[in-house]
């Protein structure tokens, strides 16, 4: 039978609040009895009754990950740093993979905060619910913080890497080698997406190399199927190209993608084709050739979202928070000169 916290009590001859006062390390309690009880609890081998314990303290010590997919290996390495953030200061997670629905999404927000949960952090959300209010109204109701999304004049707390820095410094670094051929490659409905389309536009306007302009939409792409889903798409789209080009993928599976479909067309990469990804995973870097790729601070996200979310729940703080973070071009060799 479990034990319960009156055998730990019996156990340690303390009392039941003496016990409790232990455990939830609320109150002083002399060292002797504080080791007495600890060795009852581990005698007995007790676990407090969470529920009970949140009930009583109005908190269940618990926060709520949502994530578009965790098939991108970009995600797994945001939520390692969130969970380890969150676990060092007591809270433990519930993972939401709302396979990059918008419906879902609202449906796991609503569970978690039937939950009781003490906050939630949600990463690249759906641009039609920060545009629907649906997040500024959750946000009053639970401590909430966004990775990346749609925040554009949204009442919400973020932390936000500077992707429109960093697709500059791809698009430059590709016209410092001498392209101007450059074709953009991104997937379906995505804010993050849409940043770096709208830079590709602009710089390449900017640089009178509009007549080149190419945008290739490979549909989905946060899961496995993105890399052999872009590779199928590259594969037409090469035979119809003439080389040197370089183009620029919105992540690193879909620049994978594109490195596969270059190899089965027995195109050279780097000197047929330049390849840019983004987000610096860490398969980007086993490949050969390595791909060059934009830093996204992917544990640095998970770190200061945690952070943020921490003190929204310690302070009970309404003021809107924005934290934006710096990118960074990583130069490998999946690019050169023509």
């Amino acid at each position: 039978m479990k034990a319960s916290i009156k055998d730990v009590a019996r156990e340690a001859n303390v009392s039941m609040s003496t016990v409790s006062r232990v455990m939830n390390k609320n109150y002083p309690v002399k060292e002797e009895t504080k080791i007495r009880v600890e060795k009852a609890v581990e005698k007995l081998n007790f676990s407090p009754n969470i529920l009970a314990r949140s009930l009583i303290c109005q908190n269940t010590k618990t926060i709520g990950i949502l994530v578009p997919s965790i098939d991108n290996f970009f995600f797994p390495t945001v939520i390692k740093a969130i969970e380890y953030e969150l676990k060092i200061n007591g809270y433990s997670i519930y993972l939401c993979d709302t396979g990059n629905n918008a419906t879902e999404e609202i449906k796991y927000v609503k569970s978690l905060m039937g939950r009781q949960v003490d906050g939630i952090i949600v990463i690249d959300p759906k641009t039609e619910n920060m545009k629907n209010g649906f997040y500024e109204a959750a946000s009053k109701d639970v401590p909430l913080v966004s990775i990346n999304g749609y925040n554009d004049n949204i009442n919400c707390n973020f932390v936000l890497n500077d992707e429109a820095s960093g697709a500059r410094q791809a698009m430059l670094y590709l016209l410092e080698l001498g392209h101007k051929n450059i074709i953009f490659v991104r997937g379906k409905e995505s804010y993050s997406y849409d940043i770096k389309e709208n830079v590709y536009n602009e710089f390449m306007e900017e640089n009178k190399l509009n007549y080149h302009k190419n945008i290739i939409n490979i549909g989905e792409g946060n899961s496995y199927e993105t890399v052999d889903g872009t590779m199928n798409i590259m594969r037409k789209e090469l035979e119809n190209l003439q080389t040197p080009i370089a183009i620029f993928a919105c992540n690193d599976l879909m620049a994978l993608g594109v490195l596969n479909a270059c190899k089965i067309m027995n195109f050279n990469v780097p000197k047929d084709v330049s390849i840019i990804g983004f987000d610096n995973i860490c398969i980007s870097n086993m490949v050969e050739p390595k791909i060059t790729t934009v830093d996204q601070n992917m544990y640095l996200l998970g770190e200061s979202a945690s952070k943020m979310l921490l003190q929204l729940i310690e302070n009970k703080n309404h003021e809107v928070c924005r934290l934006k973070l710096k990118t960074q071009l990583i130069i490998r060799n999946s690019c050169s000169n023509i």
